[in-house]
């Protein structure tokens, strides 16, 4: 359930020529399509938060809030994490892009901050237990669980999460000086099928600004904002 990078590059390329604004190498194709999936992958999260406050629409399948979420859930993940005995702490996944929730032993761990973290660990009446543990996160990439102790690696721990897309790739071989698709090496798009238009018309707005042509840049922010526009009413 991917968007083949291949289809979207052959549709820049249609577009581009059609209007003769030039040619997009792959080089510059797979900078311009990683932007663009970024882009549209972190307004996933802008967006959540604001249909989040609109009532939902009655209709299953057009409900942006249930879109969304769908969308979301190609990237979430449940892993088990490693602990560091050099940290004493668990090292969170590498592919991040979001934490969602630290389980132990099939419940969820709460978050404190490091204030919260000193003042209940001192506490005979607040301290955490093995049972209801606590966890602090810092700038490592990690996490530290307090419960009746601090937990070490003698300790399952999981978490949920948001992983970040993967690096897009239209990989390609050169015959007779012209670059051919080869599927060895390229890498699809992480994306929702239905996000397939938005990343053409996205990455149409960044060639636009490479070939110094306001025109194809006006036309694919337009088309952009329509779309936005059409999703929102």
């Amino acid at each position: 359930m991917a968007v083949s990078v291949d289809t979207v590059y052959q549709k820049v390329l249609a577009i581009l020529n059609k209007e003769q604004r030039g040619y997009l190498t792959p080089e510059e194709f797979n900078l311009f399509a990683n932007q663009a999936q970024l882009d549209i992958f972190e307004q996933y999260f802008y967006d959540v938060e604001q249909f989040g406050r609109l009532q939902g629409n009655s209709t299953e399948y057009s409900d942006m809030l249930d879109l969304l979420n769908e969308k979301i859930s190609l990237f979430e993940k449940l892993q088990s994490l490693t602990y560091s005995s050099s940290t004493s702490s668990f090292t969170l996944p590498s592919d991040m892009y979001r934490l969602g929730t630290v389980i132990y032993d099939g419940s969820e761990v709460e978050r404190v901050s490091q204030n919260e973290y000193l003042y209940i660990s001192s506490s005979p009446l607040a301290k955490p237990t093995n049972s209801f543990p606590i966890y602090t996160r810092d700038e490592t990439n990690s996490v530290k669980i307090l419960g009746d102790s601090q937990f070490n690696d003698s300790f399952t721990v999981k978490c949920t999460y948001v992983k970040k897309p993967l690096k897009v790739v239209w990989n390609y071989t050169s015959v007779l000086g012209n670059a051919q698709y080869t599927a060895t090496g390229s890498v699809d798009f992480g994306l929702h099928p239905s996000d397939e238009p938005e990343l053409v018309i996205k990455i149409l707005s960044l060639a636009g600004v490479l070939v110094r042509d306001l025109s194809i840049y006006e036309l694919a922010s337009q088309e952009e904002i329509k779309e936005t526009q059409q999703q929102k009413s």
